[in-house]
């Protein structure tokens, strides 16, 4: 049923809800707390749309996973999923990483800074060090207790940007 979910929420994803920003080498705008540390370079930075799936424990929601798909003029370039793990579409390249710093966002999730600690393929994110999660916009968890086991997607975007040494 999770892996269902999560294909279903990608695919409308795929079909309809793709943003159409292209990518760019420019340094993204960040507050301090989410900056890159000197010796990087921006790579590419893509706005992605999608949802952070929540499941109620002990009456609580806790993030499950996100699901979101990555573009390039309108055009899936990644997906983003557990772990968190980013999948290029293109070449099958992949990076995962974990959350070094985070910024809040009123009435979103927070920005953050995450540093690469798995690069897969020759392709885009192969040698991916560092990446941003900016100008986040929803995907907050709901407000309020829940009934154990209950699932809930909840649409966010935001603008990734990935970083290599040099």
């Amino acid at each position: 049923m999770k892996r269902m979910t999560v294909a279903l929420a990608v695919g409308a994803l795929l079909v309809g809800g793709a943003a159409t920003a292209s990518a760019t080498p420019a340094a993204p705008k960040a507050p301090d707390a989410v900056k890159v540390p000197a010796g990087h370079r921006v790579l590419a930075s893509y706005p992605a749309e999608g949802v952070q799936i929540y499941g109620c424990t002990n009456g609580a929601w806790a993030l499950l996973q996100p699901a979101a798909v990555l573009s390039k003029h309108g055009k899936p370039v990644a997906l983003h999923s557990k772990g968190p793990v980013w999948t290029s579409t293109v070449d099958g390249s992949t990076v995962g990483a974990a959350a070094a710093a985070s910024a809040p966002r009123t009435g979103a999730i927070p920005e953050l800074l995450l540093k690469a600690n798995l690069n897969t393929g020759a392709g885009m994110f192969g040698e991916v060090t560092y990446i941003q999660r900016l100008n986040t916009r929803g995907g907050v968890a709901p407000a309020g207790a829940c009934t154990d086991g209950a699932q809930t997607a909840v649409r966010y975007s935001a603008d990734y940007a990935f970083w290599v040494a040099g």
